[in-house]
């Protein structure tokens, strides 16, 4: 018999901020993320609706990425009810065209700056932790949305950019800047 070997990670960070805390993803979250996930507004710019199944994928993907990488999208939580609203954070699956942190927030949070504040404390961890020279954010040209949230962040449109299949026949346009970049900008408004 041939033991097998169990490589054991950090483990992920629960980031605070204001309103909300950013935490790997648990199982109680699938019922909201299966929500979110069936919500085709949501879902418009993030690979169309997706099933209860579906979702459950999704969420154990980001929690392998825990595991195998040492980061993946946090679950984003309302700290005042405990709701789960999201998942924003870093992300970089086999072939993507770089080092993203992005976003995807439930229809109940959407409008109240909670992609701002989270994503800003995802990048100010993927810098600090990551090692990562440049963060993107892959957005559909029709998604202004998310191009205004990339703008507050200080990112600018960059380059269009190829996704791995199955979304490769898509045009997306990866915004972002630089760690420096980033880091005066943050230097600046504090």
């Amino acid at each position: 018999m041939h033991a097998s070997t169990i490589e054991v990670t950090r483990p992920a960070p629960l980031i605070e901020t204001e309103r909300l805390l950013l935490r790997q993803p648990h199982l109680e979250d699938l019922d909201a993320w299966a929500e979110f996930a069936a919500d085709p507004e949501c879902m418009r710019f993030l690979g169309g609706v997706q099933g209860r199944s579906a979702a459950w994928r999704a969420m154990m993907c980001m929690a392998g990425s825990w595991q195998l990488q040492g980061f993946a999208m946090f679950s984003v939580i309302e700290k005042e009810s405990g709701r789960w609203m999201g998942r924003i954070g870093p992300w970089m699956p086999a072939d993507w065209p770089g080092t993203e942190v992005g976003w995807g927030l439930s229809s109940a949070a959407q409008g109240k700056g909670y992609a701002i504040e989270a994503a800003t404390a995802a990048i100010d961890w993927a810098f600090d932790n990551l090692g990562w020279s440049e963060v993107i954010h892959c957005i559909d040209p029709e998604n202004v949305p998310s191009q205004r949230v990339a703008e507050r962040l200080g990112s600018r449109l960059l380059r269009r950019v190829t996704m791995p299949a199955p979304y490769d026949t898509m045009i997306i346009d990866a915004w972002g800047q630089t760690r420096e970049q980033w880091r005066a900008r943050r230097q600046a408004h504090s």
